[in-house]
């Protein structure tokens, strides 16, 4: 994950499935000291991987200009951590003592005086000081300039068709700072611009799903279309509503009264006010309340278009309603993003543990483990670090992708997901039966096989894979303390003999097949902006629900921030009636639905297709009996809102 590099809105899917990202973070990068200048300290990370001698292309000309932000590591980067994990492990006598905002920055924030010094070594390399926030110091300058702070020279490096400047070794900075410097960014960066004065698109054209429908799990048998596994099958669900989810994810009377939760996406849909209200009152969910919905938005957007800005505005009305069906009574902050890029994600991120805007926070973004870089998983993990002492907890989606092959060629994971400080979550296929009764729930994981011309069959059953729940073990963040024992070594030790983070922690509803009913205001051909609704998947679903769930779970704690939830989450696992333990083949035999779609995405004019998805095919990985890599300890029962009562 680099900063220039874009990251993808987490796995909105629907008709078929669109992109999605998540991620994994190292817990800390420290700097070492240069071997060939002991007067300067190294910051690893800072020379990607594929800048090689192969691909080197020269020197990138002394006057081009370079943007770069210098994290400052802050007074006491190894306290920082420490507090963090004390406040987080339920087994610690420091358990939930967090510090307030404030009482986090004065104790673990940067000194006037560290700013002070980076300022005057930034200045007097001929770098000019363009911002100085709380968590970095922004400067831009020439490439002469940029070479002399950092003791490095800048190079451009082909990477794939394209060309990128970027060190040729790793970034130093005077070992005079003593350590006030975390990592810097920007030094390897794609050579484009990006504006300030970008408007938002109007939203996406309109997309419709066709139905039949079920209503709830088997209510509607496709008689009429050929077997699958030996029987008829069901229509996919029209999509699930919030009294479906509460009941299947044991919500109880609780309803997320007076705890905070925060959304972070890119951009903002300019009708979510009115999306999310009509939503509620159609579907059964409690009315919003006056100022329960808050946004907080950045001045200005840029890369709209690299980033399909107009496709980020579905993400925030699915992360908002499913939210708000979930914990119909927790106060909802939205918190939009710039653009998709990594400094602006983490701006935002930073906006919430700055201010402590929320006790839980929903992200469902993220990248590949392979375009994560040291310098921004140390800058991130910060962050994370820095909301745990707050009590505050980061939730990010595992991925849509499976184990990463089909859509990268490369088995690996997805980031910040992968961050040892956040809960990665993974995604199911649900079953909720008549009466809202909790049935199954599978991996998800999706095989696709469309009707053959006669009708009679199933083209090449059971079809290619399409889309499933992230997961897997992670190359380059060691194996968290709170995983031990509970993540079998067969998992952990795959990549090293030391262990290393597996992902996910938990998971909930996931597959569009299964999905969840939203409703937006989107385009339609004729140019008029409606109101429509259609069914929606993906991790980026799990992770809302989630947040939710621990919404109803602060509740029931007293209004006590759960904080950082995985060693609480893990401490929980084998707990009679806490988790569903999913597994791909929770009946007995393989399960699928059947599903006819618009072929336009709208209506009939342009055809329909039929075709069968298989359930619980999940690429390589597999949800078995016990913790695995589909749905980590697996999805909340009817016991895990219960369980964090106060007695």
């Amino acid at each position: 994950m680099r900063s220039n590099r874009a990251k993808v809105r987490a796995g909105v899917s629907m008709a078929a499935t669109l992109p999605m990202i998540a991620g994994a973070l190292a817990f800390g990068i420290s700097a070492a000291h240069a071997a060939d200048n002991p007067a300067r300290d190294a910051l690893a990370g800072t020379k990607p991987a594929w800048a090689t001698a192969k691909a080197d292309k020269g020197a990138t000309a002394d006057n081009a200009q370079v943007k770069a932000r210098v994290y400052l590591a802050g007074r006491d980067r190894a306290g920082l951590a420490a507090y963090a994990k004390a406040v987080s492990d339920p087994s610690s006598p420091h358990y939930g003592k967090y510090l307030s905002a404030k009482k986090a920055q004065a104790r673990f924030g940067a000194t006037k005086a560290q700013v002070a010094a980076v300022k005057s070594w930034l200045k007097a390399a001929g770098l000019q000081v363009t911002e100085v926030t709380s968590h970095y110091v922004a400067v831009s300058g020439d490439v002469a300039a940029a070479e002399k702070a950092f003791g490095t020279q800048l190079h451009d490096f082909t990477k794939g068709s394209k060309t990128y400047r970027a060190p040729v070794k790793t970034a130093s900075v005077p070992a005079g700072l003593q350590g006030a410097v975390l990592t810097v960014t920007g030094l390897d960066s794609a050579p484009h611009k990006s504006t300030h004065d970008d408007q938002l698109p109007p939203p996406d054209a309109v997309f419709k799903n066709s139905g039949p429908f079920s209503s709830y799990f088997g209510s509607n048998i496709a008689t009429s279309l050929p077997d699958a596994y030996g029987q008829k099958i069901p229509y996919a669900i029209k999509g699930y509503t919030g009294k479906q989810l509460r009941a299947a994810y044991g919500a109880g009377d609780y309803t997320g009264k007076n705890v905070r939760i925060a959304i972070t996406d890119a951009y903002a849909s300019p009708t979510i006010a009115y999306d999310a209200g009509k939503y509620a009152l159609k579907h059964g969910d409690a009315a919003w309340k006056t100022g329960q919905l808050h946004q907080s938005l950045p001045k200005n957007y840029t890369k709209t278009k690299e980033c399909g800005a107009a496709g980020w505005y579905g993400e925030e009305t699915l992360d908002v309603e499913a939210v708000h069906a979930v914990a119909p009574a927790a106060d909802v902050t939205y918190v939009g993003a710039a653009s998709c890029y990594d400094d602006d994600l983490l701006d935002s991120l930073s906006k919430v543990v700055d201010n402590h805007l929320a006790d839980i926070v929903s992200n469902s973004w993220g990248d590949i483990e392979a375009n994560q870089t040291p310098d921004l998983a140390a800058a991130y993990d910060q962050v994370f670090q820095l909301g745990a002492v707050q009590g505050i907890g980061f939730y990010f989606s595992s991925g849509d992708n499976g184990d990463e092959v089909a859509n990268t060629g490369t088995k690996q994971v997805d980031t910040p997901a992968n961050s040892a400080w956040v809960t990665a979550v993974g995604g199911t296929s649900l079953a909720v039966g008549q009466g809202d009764t909790y049935q199954w729930e599978t991996g998800w994981g999706t095989e696709k096989a469309t009707l053959s011309a006669d009708g009679k069959s199933w083209t090449n059953f059971p079809g290619a894979y399409t889309s499933g729940a992230g997961g897997g073990t992670s190359k380059t963040v060691a194996q968290p303390y709170y995983q031990k024992g509970v993540v079998p070594d067969s998992l952990a030790k795959a990549n090293s003999a030391d262990g290393n983070r597996v992902v996910p922690d938990i998971a909930a509803i996931a597959d569009p097949n299964t999905g969840f009913l939203v409703g937006q205001t989107q385009t339609f051909p004729d140019g008029t902006q409606q109101y429509s609704e259609y069914r929606i998947g993906g991790t980026s679903l799990a992770a809302p629900v989630i947040a939710a769930v621990q919404a109803l779970a602060q509740e029931a704690h007293g209004g006590k921030a759960l904080g950082f939830a995985n060693p609480a989450i893990y401490a929980k696992y084998g707990k009679k009636g806490v988790f569903h333990d999913v597994t791909d083949n929770p009946t007995g035999s393989s399960l699928a639905v059947a599903r006819i779609d618009f072929v336009n995405g709208l209506d009939a004019s342009g055809g329909l297709a039929t075709s069968v998805r298989s359930l619980g095919k999940d690429s390589s990985l597999s949800a078995v009996k016990g913790y695995d890599d589909v749905t980590g300890v697996g999805s909340p029962a009817g016991g895990y809102v219960q369980s964090y009562r106060r007695h």
